[in-house]
């Protein structure tokens, strides 16, 4: 029967009076249709997939496995409240929701956030479960919760993010049982973490997801069972050093490694105390060979679990004269993505497992290594998937909400659930790295939180606040393993790896691409900077991400971390649509990319066309470069007060092979067509005399012999290597001794980093050199640089305009400024892309921003050059139209545009006009 319209609106009114009295909707209702989930602003691959009788079926937690369980996914009854005192025993609720997915959601059925709510479920426990003890599993419920079974609450947790279980035995009855849980999530309204979560939400701050959103479960144990298994992998003793948590301390327990089926170790200890494993000839996980053991545990009483790790060691070490994050011992440069975990269906619940998967293995098949999990903590199947996919894993922890000071009540809840997030994680192969604060939210303490999360964790690093370059107000304690910029669009390094932390870009890129159809429809649009259509927005990315490569080699960036790799509701910087329909670049020319930058830290990638120096590696010698004087090569102490000519003599272009084009030769900066060759073994820098010269000048980059940095193998004597012998450098094999650090070498960026020669000190005009337009020259008029037309007839306040005294370098001296004319004290600088005239007004950003490096012409040409932007790498002065820009060829803007870049970047160093 359908109620009158008056009737709803009564029973409505009798509903909100309940809410008020008793904290529930309570409505003795004829039985609802069938359960339908709303419809999502979005809908991805998986949405119709959902089940609505048994939603996410797989067993939820890969880490502690037991064979009998049973899933309370599904169909929910539920009502909104205004507390969560006065639990609705036997009631119906009025509303009916699908679990686990947070009630803001599409597929909950609820989709509207309430601050207060019921949750309410009947089940029966199987038959076969007579005798034995029964949990009550939750996956994670935000954000404080209150179980009831059958009327008898069983405790109240708090904490959005971390599981936790009840043992129901006492409370359970023959045939069918009621559970209830009532949920508070006030999101932003108190000092929780909270994440990204905001009910005020837009542009960078998402849809929260409030109440249950993990699976809830029950599964029989006996009466003292396991509860966790705290795995550390000890490459250097050869075992898995065990800790078996469990609700009787000191019970005994056995515990099995496994290969595949085939025990490969075995030993006993006690609940509550470490003992090793042995793991033989260990087979090491890395990201190219992620290779699991299965583990086995049996306590003492009966119960058993089953698990797996991986066996792996993360350090830091000084490899190459630069602390580097290890893997192994070995240096892996951490290529990665800020993944958010947000879905336009299930917000912070993926639809299916299968779509869980799916965004780690684009993101691997893409090239990365690496995953920041940014400020959310992912239910146990997600670290599985990165475990077996071989995606190394940055754990954010939530942070409180920003822009407040956090009170001691929130700072005690926020330590509370950090240390229960890396409890329960401690047995993650992935996890390489803890990241307590982002960017100065909610921060607080930072260099004592950071020393917290070591003690409670010494086998990771710790980031004590990725981006910490970001605020005023968050001074950089000098705490923990790394420290962490963010540059946008960048990428970039602001300061250099120390002795004791090494140097990552925790965040850089934000590039952004419309896709009408598939973007979150409230109107909004955020990006860092916005690219006109798919190849655009991919040679951009090649162009930023191609970077990298410099910043191993000549920064000593060791880790990078690209936003994002999906859009999410408003930002709109993804490789996929938000709904996983569309890809937004050409994935086959990203992962090209990314080799190339992973090759660089291996050391087989080298960065062309580029002055480069080649820094001594061995211990004691490390201030030392290969130069040459004379024609012979030899290592010298370079610094910045070194002279113009020894920087120079230090300075060498990377070029391909002469012989052999996928391996490199190293032209002379100062003597150009003299490159660095072999004879008897000696090396030289010599101009090409024919013979052997070719091969002798070409040198393979193979990854350093010292376990960092590059070794450089002789292209016609395979096996011998370039290395210094004393203050000589030679070609030659050999082992033992310091032989591999001789052999191994840093290539840094060029001490001289320009290409090209200007007169310092002199004034210059720029003339355009692009045909039709080469009677034009680069001027400034009102503060903007702009092309004009400019003789000798022109009044003379025009030729000063476009008349410039050339400086050494603001930011850096083997570069150059370029001073006014006619303003003293005024510099050409960039800002927002355009080159203009401004006053110095002597900090670090002007400084850069008016320092150009002067390269050879683009375009080629007797007397011309191209000026590269000190800080934006491969961004060269460009006319388009009449103004000038810093642009670089295939970038985002309409001024990037690669037609006829490399003739409108090439200028006339020509004699001044005024």
């Amino acid at each position: 029967m359908t109620a009158h319209p008056r009737s709803r609106r009564w029973l409505t009114g009798l509903a909100a009076a309940l809410i008020a009295s008793t904290g529930a909707v309570v409505v003795n209702a004829a039985p609802a249709a069938a359960f339908v989930p709303k419809t999502p602003p979005l809908t991805t691959p998986w949405t119709g997939q959902v089940s609505t009788t048994n939603p996410l079926p797989e067993y939820p937690r890969p880490q502690l496995t037991r064979p009998d369980w049973q899933s309370l996914n599904g169909i929910w009854q539920f009502a909104r409240a205004s507390n969560t005192n006065t639990p609705p025993v036997g009631q119906t609720l009025a509303e009916e929701v699908l679990v686990p997915y947070p009630i803001e959601s599409a597929l909950s059925g609820i989709m509207r956030h309430e601050n207060f709510m019921y949750y309410r479920k009947n089940f029966t426990v199987p038959a076969g479960w007579s005798g034995r003890n029964v949990q009550l599993n939750f996956g994670a419920v935000d954000w404080q919760s209150k179980v009831w079974v059958n009327g008898t609450l069983l405790g109240t947790h708090e904490g959005g993010y971390d599981k936790f279980s009840y043992d129901i035995t006492s409370a359970l009855r023959a045939g069918s049982n009621e559970v209830i849980v009532g949920v508070w999530d006030p999101v932003e309204g108190q000092d929780i973490p909270v994440g990204k979560q905001r009910l005020n939400r837009g542009g960078i701050m998402y849809t929260p997801s409030s109440g249950i959103w993990q699976t809830v479960w029950l599964e029989p144990t006996t009466a003292q069972r396991v509860t966790r298994l705290d795995t550390t992998p000890n490459v250097a003793a050869g075992g898995l050093d065990l800790v078996v948590q469990g609700t009787q301390a000191g019970a005994g327990v056995t515990a099995q490694v496994l290969n595949g089926a085939t025990v490969v170790g075995t030993a006993t200890g006690t609940v509550g105390s470490s003992f090793r494993v042995p793991v033989p000839n260990a087979r090491l996980w890395t990201p190219d060979d992620p290779f699991l053991y299965n583990l086995r545990v049996t306590m003492a009483g009966g119960d058993a679990v089953g698990g797996y790790f991986g066996m792996r060691s993360v350090g830091k070490a000084m490899l190459g004269g630069t602390l580097r994050p290890t893997l192994n011992g070995k240096f892996v440069f951490q290529l990665g993505t800020l993944d958010q975990g947000f879905w336009p269906d299930g917000i912070y619940t993926a639809p299916t497992d299968t779509a869980l998967a799916f965004d780690l293995e684009q993101q691997k098949a893409l090239g990365f290594n690496m995953v920041r999990k940014h400020i959310k903590v992912e239910n146990d199947r997600w670290f599985y998937h990165a475990d077996r996919l071989g995606l190394m894993v940055w754990q954010d922890m939530p942070a409180l909400a920003s822009g407040r000071e956090p009170s001691t009540v929130g700072r005690q809840r926020f330590e509370r659930e950090l240390r229960e997030m890396i409890d329960e994680h401690k047995g993650i192969t992935s996890i390489v790295q803890w990241v307590p604060f982002n960017e100065g939210w909610g921060e607080y303490d930072a260099g004592r939180i950071a020393d917290l999360v070591k003690s409670w964790d010494p086998t990771r690093l710790v980031n004590h606040n990725s981006g910490s370059n970001c605020c005023d107000s968050d001074p950089d304690p000098g705490n923990g393993d790394v420290i962490d910029d963010h540059q946008y669009v960048g990428p970039g390094i602001s300061r250099p790896p120390t002795a004791t932390r090494i140097s990552v870009n925790g965040e850089y890129g934000g590039l952004g691409l419309r896709t009408p159809g598939h973007q979150w429809p409230s109107g909004g649009e955020f990006a860092y900077e916005w690219l006109p259509d798919s190849n655009a927005l991919t040679n951009r990315y090649i162009q930023i991400t191609g970077r990298l490569v410099d910043l191993i080699n000549g920064n000593g960036l060791s880790g990078s971390v690209y936003t994002e790799p999906t859009d999410v509701e408003e930002e709109l910087n993804g490789f996929f649509t938000y709904d996983r329909q569309i890809r937004k670049m050409d994935f086959a020319r990203v992962r090209d990319t990314h080799l190339r930058v992973l090759g660089a830290a291996n050391g087989t990638t080298l960065s062309l066309n580029k002055p480069a120096s080649l820094r001594v590696t061995t211990t004691g010698y490390t201030d030392r470069y290969l130069r040459h004087r004379d024609g012979a090569a030899r290592t010298d102490v370079i610094n910045a007060s070194s002279a113009v000519g020894d920087k120079q003599d230090a300075t060498f272009f990377v070029r391909a092979g002469l012989s052999n084009s996928a391996c490199y030769s190293f032209e002379s900066r100062n003597f150009p067509g003299r490159y660095l060759r072999h004879r008897a073994n000696r090396v030289y820098s010599e101009a090409n005399n024919g013979g052997t010269f070719t091969a002798d000048a070409t040198f393979c980059a193979r990854p350093g012999l010292s376990g960092g940095g590059t070794s450089l193998e002789s292209a016609s004597l395979p096996g011998s290597y370039l290395r210094h012998r004393s203050e000589e450098v030679w070609v030659e094999a050999g082992t033992g001794g310091a032989y591999a650090q001789d052999a191994t070498w840093a290539v840094n960026s060029g001490w001289w980093r320009s290409g090209a020669d200007l007169p310092i000190g002199q004034r210059r005009s720029f003339r355009v050199t692009t045909p039709g337009f080469d009677t034009r020259y680069l001027r400034h008029r009102d503060g903007l640089a702009r092309t004009d037309v400019i003789t000798a007839s022109s009044a003379a306040a025009d030729r000063l305009d476009a008349t410039f005294i050339v400086k050494a370098g603001l930011a850096d001296s083997s570069c150059y400024s370029f001073e006014s004319a006619n303003f003293a004290g005024q510099y050409l600088r960039h800002a927002n892309y355009r080159v203009q005239k401004a006053s110095s007004d002597g900090t670090t950003v002007f400084q850069q921003d008016a320092t150009f490096c002067a390269q050879p012409p683009l375009n080629g040409g007797s007397g011309n050059v191209s000026l590269e932007s000190f800080n934006y790498p491969g961004y060269h002065w460009r006319h388009y139209g009449e103004a000038v820009y810093i642009a670089g060829s295939g970038g985002g803007n309409a001024w990037d545009n690669p037609s006829s870049y490399n003739a409108d970047t090439t200028w006339n160093n020509a004699a001044p006009l005024g």
